[in-house]
């Protein structure tokens, strides 16, 4: 019988260590290194609660969908959720590279809601490169999950 429960006990100690290990993401940081987060959301539910002058510090998980071209001063975010979240860094103080678009990445940094106006909107889809007639289309404002990253960490 103690053989059996030292057995037991160290079964149960082996699975722990393996189901209590957080996910290690490994990558090159861009802006200030940060240690991820277990409970870094993958989803917009961190957005929920927000009203549009409120703002959250926060952890996200996501997958690059898409980078401005002209520096890498911007980048589009995909959650779980299938939310897509505008990113742009602190302080213009780093860029991310142009080809990172699917990507995993880890960002460190403030949520918040923004309205973004039509100009804006036509000024980034000029930097994504879009046509005269898809920028004509743009016509009105429209709220935007937005991302403030003083970090992030592209997985390799």
């Amino acid at each position: 019988m103690k053989v059996f429960n030292t057995f037991a006990a160290l079964l149960l100690v082996i699975l722990c260590q393996i189901s209590c290990k957080e996910e290690t993401m490994k990558g090159d940081f861009y802006g200030q290194e940060f240690e991820v987060s277990r409970k870094a959301t993958k989803t917009s539910a961190a957005y929920d609660a927000l009203s549009a002058t409120d703002s959250i510090q926060t952890q996200m998980v996501g997958e690059i969908t898409e980078v401005c071209q002209s520096k890498g001063c911007w980048m589009k975010v995909k959650l779980e959720s299938n939310d897509e979240v505008f990113v742009r860094f602190k302080d213009y103080g780093f860029f991310v590279p142009k080809d990172a678009a699917g990507k995993k990445v880890a960002m460190n940094g403030a949520a918040f809601l923004e309205e973004m106006s039509v100009e804006d909107q036509k000024h980034f889809a000029e930097d994504e490169g879009a046509s005269e007639d898809e920028i004509a289309q743009i016509t009105t404002p429209k709220k935007t999950l937005r991302f403030e990253a003083d970090g992030v960490l592209i997985a390799n």
